[in-house]
């Protein structure tokens, strides 16, 4: 019986992270169970595999760097998730050899690849991630239900979400629940004092990943405020969710919903901010504009697209070593007689 391959998944984070890069690792050696022998861990160890997928350039950097130097021509795919794309691949001289040694490269949603120089983007490709569908009608009423998810750190921005939520004017009725650590010290302070002062603003800390996930889906609408984003799949859950999304305008929301979508505000923009919140309180016509915009990019998240996408690179990534290994063994014809 011919063996599976087997595939090392190189990721920054593991489950007691509880972030992006864990769970887009975790979903992706699911996808490959069926065809490959898969493990995920922080860094190669020298174990022998068949091809190895690492998360992040930068963070991966050394793991990328050993399996290339031990295998030059072994299979290396690389995936691009967020900061390292938007800000370490112009400076970090680790996170430009990482991408020099990918054999493929993968981005989280289309935008992405513009970000890459012409030669790593003609090894490139993007996949989509996904969620699965959960709808609840149990919304609560008599207020409008917002809801953020994601660590406090500087990326995320979550300053200008406190800042909007003072903005609102006191008798509104949208609640926001924010959802996320206190990676930030500091943010986390500000969130609890925004939370004692503002009456319609609350953080609810870090919250396993069903539990965020259900509050999402159970909110009139996302605030999805960050700087800096590869892709975040808590957008596509609350699409899959219905749930419309306020979004700040950056490739990575725009390369996810669209950049004809009518929920962005301009990053970092706190009136813009609380503008649209209340429009979207206030207006329903334009709340099931939101809404209906987001159904309209739903099947492009479901976990049968990204896996066929996850499939599909894997076997891209086994057929190049399989022609570099007939190559390398090929005997030469251009001996002189």
């Amino acid at each position: 019986m011919t063996r599976k391959p087997r595939v090392c998944i190189v990721s920054p984070a593991l489950a007691d992270a509880n972030n992006g890069n864990w769970r887009t690792a975790l979903r992706w050696s699911r996808f490959l169970a069926a065809v490959a022998e898969t493990q995920i861990t922080l860094a190669w160890d020298g174990t022998p595999v068949d091809a190895l997928i690492a998360l992040h350039a930068r963070r991966s950097a050394d793991s990328i760097a050993r399996f290339r130097a031990a295998h030059p021509r072994a299979p290396i795919g690389l995936v691009m998730t967020g900061t390292d794309l938007y800000r370490d691949l112009k400076t970090d001289v680790n996170a430009q050899h990482s991408l020099e040694c990918a054999s493929h490269v993968v981005v989280l949603q289309d935008e992405g690849l513009h970000e890459l120089p012409p030669a790593a983007r003609a090894k490139a490709r993007s996949i989509v991630q996904s969620a699965s569908r959960l709808v609840r009608t149990d919304q609560a009423s008599g207020h409008v239900g917002l809801v953020a998810v994601g660590h406090l750190r500087d990326e995320k921005d979550p300053l200008t979400l406190m800042a909007a939520a003072r903005l609102l004017p006191a008798g509104t009725h949208i609640r926001i629940h924010h959802i996320g650590e206190s990676i930030d010290v500091a943010l986390g302070y500000e969130a609890t004092r925004t939370s004692r002062q503002c009456p319609h603003y609350r953080w609810l800390g870090g919250l396993e990943p069903g539990a965020a996930r259900r509050w999402i889906a159970r909110s009139r609408a996302l605030v999805h405020m960050s700087r800096m984003e590869g892709g975040a799949n808590v957008v596509i859950e609350a699409v899959r969710s219905q749930v419309p999304v306020l979004a700040s305008r950056i490739d990575g929301n725009v390369g996810l919903l669209g950049g004809d979508y009518d929920g962005y505000f301009p990053v970092g923009d706190v009136a813009a901010l609380a503008a649209l919140m209340q429009r979207f309180a206030a207006d329903a016509p334009f709340a099931e504009h939101l809404a209906a915009q987001c159904r309209a990019r739903e099947p492009r998240f479901t976990p049968a697209e990204e896996s066929r996408a996850v499939r599909a690179l894997l076997v891209d990534m086994l057929a190049a070593r399989a022609a570099d290994t007939i190559i390398a063994s090929s005997p030469r014809t251009d001996t002189a007689p």
